[in-house]
């Protein structure tokens, strides 16, 4: 068998796997995207835009006083972690 033979057909492959892979263990710097790319006014105005269009289209939430209340008792009854019937006991 003559050397060319014995050696891969694509260099490139080859070069690749001789490369060491970067520890899994290293950290690794993540980008942001989408919104969290944006700065926070630019996204405060979208959100803005969304809100007014929501409203515009009659799909807009409104809170009324009593539904503000029982969201609210809804939040301070939330367990947190520990289970509903031990809660319910204290």
């Amino acid at each position: 068998m003559s050397q060319m033979s014995e050696r891969s057909e694509y260099p490139a492959a080859s070069a690749a796997r001789d490369e060491v892979a970067p520890s899994p263990d290293a950290p690794r710097k993540k980008q942001r995207r989408g919104f969290a790319a944006m700065s926070a006014d630019k996204q405060r105005e979208i959100a803005s835009k969304g809100g007014r269009a929501s409203h515009e289209k009659g799909t807009g939430h409104e809170w009324t006083t009593e539904s503000a209340r029982t969201a609210g008792r809804k939040g301070g009854l939330a367990s947190r972690g520990t289970p509903k019937s031990a809660a319910r006991d204290a």
